[in-house]
């Protein structure tokens, strides 16, 4: 077909769709600085840290931001990738996102790009959309990797991408994926991964550890608690398994608020001096392995619980790259594109 358009009108890419997968992030490095810069953008996050600024910056810009980015700079260098140079959560989520491209590549070929960004940290939500416009996204479908919702993790996500679309001359038509922490597909891959890891025999008891948050936002209508009680329920159902033999706690505690309980490096104290000695823990809120689950599972609550007389101690790795997990990342795309493209 001959063109119509003047011949100094801009080029006019072929229309795309674009999926843009979001995690938390990462800091570029382990250094002080690049800690530091990390923390600060993660920890002004009035999401996160609801107080009001005249309070809390000269707190965290005075105090924390002085000597935490040593702390955590020594807890990334303890499971950072030195091959890479790169934390595992950066890693993970950029083998998520390759086996998710080639997923929904098979359902719909090249009108559908792949790609992920970062709430904090790079890659950033604001280049990755520019660049999704830039190739001819028209339409984009924002899906932060949170099974379930929270104002500090899905929340801000889309906060972010909503003010990247913001710098946007010609807005693509917007979508945010809703949480996926009862689909029965993302069950079934929590399900098999336990069954995996336990192999050679059930534990006394697993540990659904999810990440923690002050009770005050549960009590102003967040719905992360009750999300992650029923993902539990459903896993519980799933295995089989009888209700003493699973249990929810929340971990990563912050600050000088109640947090949800029970908290994880306490629970498993309290359960080995009653007499368990076999613990299993796997992590259902994070899509991907990262700080939280590889240093602070891993390491400082499985500490905590042999300390206390625990003998055998088992993470059960996150979903990650897992084929099942892709399949039902997957599964949520097609549903949230229908009415763009034609499902099949």
């Amino acid at each position: 077909m001959t063109s119509t358009l003047p011949a100094d009108h801009p080029a006019v890419k072929p229309r795309k769709i674009g999926v843009l997968i979001a995690n938390l992030g990462t800091p570029d490095s382990t250094g002080y600085w690049d800690m530091r810069r990390y923390l600060g953008e993660f920890l002004s996050d009035k999401r996160v840290i609801d107080y009001p600024a005249w309070k809390w910056q000269p707190i965290l810009q005075g105090i924390i931001l002085t000597k935490r980015p040593f702390s955590s700079g020594k807890a990334y260098a303890s499971i950072w990738d030195t091959e890479r140079d790169m934390s595992p959560l950066m890693v993970i989520t950029m083998a998520q996102t390759e086996a998710l491209r080639a997923r929904v590549q098979q359902d719909f070929g090249d009108e559908v790009m792949v790609d992920f960004c970062m709430r904090y940290g790079n890659p950033s939500t604001h280049s990755k959309v520019r660049a999704m416009v830039e190739a001819g996204c028209d339409r984009i479908l924002f899906f932060p990797l949170y099974p379930q919702y929270a104002g500090a993790t899905s929340g801000t996500a889309n906060d972010q991408f909503f003010r990247a679309l913001m710098e946007e001359k010609w807005q693509p038509a917007s979508r945010t994926a809703p949480a996926y922490f009862d689909r029965p597909s993302y069950i079934d891959a929590l399900a098999k991964s336990v069954e995996e890891s336990c192999a050679d025999g059930k534990p006394d008891l697993l540990l659904c550890s999810f990440h923690g948050m002050p009770k005050r936002y549960l009590m102003e209508g967040d719905p992360y608690h009750c999300q992650c009680q029923k993902t539990t329920r459903l896993l519980r159902e799933r295995l089989g398994w009888p209700e003493e033999q699973i249990a929810t706690t929340f971990q990563s505690q912050f600050g000088p608020e109640d947090w949800l309980r029970p908290y994880t490096v306490e629970e498993v104290a309290v359960r080995a001096k009653a007499g368990v000695k076999n613990i299993a823990v796997i992590a259902p809120a994070f899509s991907a392995d990262c700080i939280e689950t590889l240093e602070e599972i891993n390491e400082e609550i499985k500490d905590s619980f042999t300390e206390a007389g625990g003998e055998r101690f088992t993470y059960i790795p996150c979903l990650n790259d897992r084929p099942d997990h892709i399949e039902a990342l997957a599964e949520v795309v097609r549903e949230n594109l229908a009415g763009w493209i034609d499902i099949g």
